[in-house]
């Protein structure tokens, strides 16, 4: 995917794009989302249409940095990996979070501008470099979640189109979603070698999306059901049965995203609700010396993660290296859950009502939904498998 620049701009140059950066954010930012996170949109509902956030939307999306490094040519920024860390680093400076992303984002875009038709490039990326359309992923079924390769969602030969049948499950974000990217099966008496990459419009007739509702109280993730829906060929992605290939290098960009390299140490500092929580001692520190340890102990490994997945990106970006950020990342996350609740106390119960704050109250669903993390986009064990057999090479004892 030649996405990115071909050469390492100089020091000054750099120094330039920084400028220029800050002043575009300077007079295109709204103050009025200083703060908002705005890049959580792959598991929650379509955020409000307010004025300031369709104004930042839309000024990201038509300057192309909020897919910085795609291609100026499909409407990304065109930006190097430089420029694109520069542009992240002011964006934090000004309070602004980019308002472009989703799945369309973090796995199908750079799946399509390596795998896909130059007509299905000019046709699918202009719209997710400017949100405009929200895609969602139909991989797991009923029978086939971590043996992926067992999918039994069929697309029937009808000449210049497919007929698909069949039932999807964990559909992230489908109820709200514009487009799907699924896996079907092409050919019954191949396994991995019989599926395809389809895309699927969800609002062709015999699309059926019913959500289903998580622990944390929230309902991202849907049941979908297929029946007799038309799919023309022209939304195949790659050759018939190469569905397997595309979508393990999908699953790559997928996992890396989960594993939450680029986002670590982001949040409130737990060092610092410690010290509100239980106090501090003579010192100025944290008066609980195990709590201290832990949250000490978290910090290291936070920034050493963090550190690890900036050395896998820019060593050339997703790869097989991204079953380990997957395994790390959201073990990390989950243990920075729990002690979050930990240093709350009782304050570290609420679900609803008086006595608890909004983000108490935040906390607690976090913590809860954060669960979900080791098994979606494959699970630690199977991460464990991959990286035994093609990192490490050691040899299949099945």
């Amino acid at each position: 995917m030649a996405s990115l620049a071909e050469t390492t701009p100089s020091a000054e140059a750099l120094d330039a794009f920084r400028l220029e950066a800050r002043e575009w954010i300077a007079a295109n930012f709204p103050p009025s989302l200083k703060g908002v996170d705005l890049s959580r949109s792959a598991l929650e509902a379509p955020s409000d249409k307010s004025p300031d956030r369709e104004a930042w939307r839309i000024a990201m999306g038509d300057k192309g940095w909020g897919t910085p490094t795609w291609p100026t040519r499909y409407g990304g920024g065109g930006l190097s990996a430089e420029e694109a860390r520069v542009l992240q680093q002011e964006l934090a400076r000004a309070g602004a979070s980019n308002p472009i992303g989703g799945m369309g984002v973090m796995m199908f875009g750079p799946t399509l501008l390596e795998f896909g038709s130059e007509e299905q490039k000019m046709a699918h990326i202009p719209a997710i470099c400017r949100a405009e359309v929200r895609w969602c992923q139909g991989y797991s079924e009923p029978n086939a979640g971590s043996d992926l390769a067992n999918l039994q969602c069929f697309a029937e030969d009808k000449g210049d189109h497919y007929i698909v049948n069949g039932q999807k499950t964990w559909t992230s974000g489908g109820q709200w979603a514009d487009k799907c990217f699924a896996l079907v099966r092409t050919d019954k008496s191949k396994k991995q070698g019989g599926i395809s990459f389809l895309l699927i419009d969800m609002h062709a007739p015999g699309v059926e999306v019913k959500p289903i509702k998580m622990i944390s109280g929230l309902s991202p993730f849907c049941e979908t059901f297929f029946t007799n829906v038309q799919v023309p060929k022209t939304d195949r992605v790659g050759d018939e049965g190469q569905g397997w290939t595309i979508g393990k290098r999908l699953l790559q960009h997928e996992r890396t995203n989960i594993s939450g390299g680029n986002r670590m140490g982001g949040g409130v500092s737990l060092s610092e609700l410690a010290k509100a929580c239980v106090g501090t001692d003579a010192e100025g520190r944290i008066a609980d010396g195990e709590l201290r340890a832990r949250v000490a102990r978290l910090e290291m490994d936070g920034r050493a993660f963090a550190a690890t997945a900036m050395r896998v990106a820019q060593e050339g970006g997703v790869s097989v290296a991204s079953s380990i950020l997957k395994i790390n990342g959201t073990k990390l996350m989950q243990e920075r859950s729990e002690l979050l609740i930990d240093i709350l106390g009782m304050q570290g119960l609420g679900w609803e009502g008086e006595g608890f704050t909004d983000e108490q109250i935040e906390a607690v669903r976090v913590w809860l939904f954060g669960k979900a993390t080791t098994i979606y986009g494959g699970s630690t064990e199977i991460q464990t498998n991959i990286v035994a057999k093609r990192i490490l090479g050691m040899p299949d004892m099945g």
